[in-house]
């Protein structure tokens, strides 16, 4: 009987490791990589993430729904890096790697940082796959709707404003600015 369990779980554990290698094979030929990066001096911050095309879908609302965290993108999560303390508004987000997560919402945006990175995006529930208690930072931003404007794939920039700095966000018809200073 213990024989039978032992192959019984290694049988289990092939098929599962299977699937999980077919799902990241299959689902993410059609979001291609994407990097924004910003380097000025000793400043280095990097954002390595996939970017879905919108093909003809509602998104926001829809697709990614409101008031719901959604991984940012397709396919791993979002990965933000600095080299240098940043500064969100009153928080500071210290020098290192973070998953960047995200809760749309139609009137505000809240971006989380979380340190855990690395993993998937999407858990098996087809839920974000983010521990909350690894959260480092949460900031708000307003969406600003570009009403003449479609944006056909996710994208992620990072701008320098003046003296400041910016995380933009953009698809379908919706920006978000994330501003931000480089301690």
């Amino acid at each position: 009987m213990k024989k039978f369990l032992l192959i019984l779980g290694l049988v289990l554990v092939l098929i599962l490791s299977a699937l999980m290698y077919i799902r990241m094979v299959h689902t993410k030929k059609p979001s291609p990589a994407g990097i924004a990066k910003f380097e000025s001096g000793e400043t280095r911050i990097l954002v390595e993430y996939y970017r879905p095309f919108k093909k003809g879908r509602v998104i926001f609302g829809e697709l990614v729904p409101y008031d719901k965290v959604w991984r940012t993108g397709a396919n791993d999560a979002t990965i933000f890096e600095t080299n240098k303390d940043l500064t969100f508004g009153d928080q500071t987000l210290k020098a290192g790697e973070y998953s960047v997560f995200t809760i749309p919402g139609e009137q505000v945006w809240s971006i989380i940082f979380n340190s855990e990175t690395g993993q998937w995006g999407v858990g098996f529930n087809g839920e974000a796959n983010r521990d909350p208690a690894n959260d480092k930072r949460t900031v708000e931003a307003i969406p600003s709707n570009l009403q003449d404007k479609e944006i056909e794939q996710f994208t992620i920039a990072l701008e320098k404003a003046g003296e400041d700095m910016e995380l933009i966000f953009m698809w379908d018809k919706t920006l978000v600015s994330v501003p931000f200073t480089v301690k």
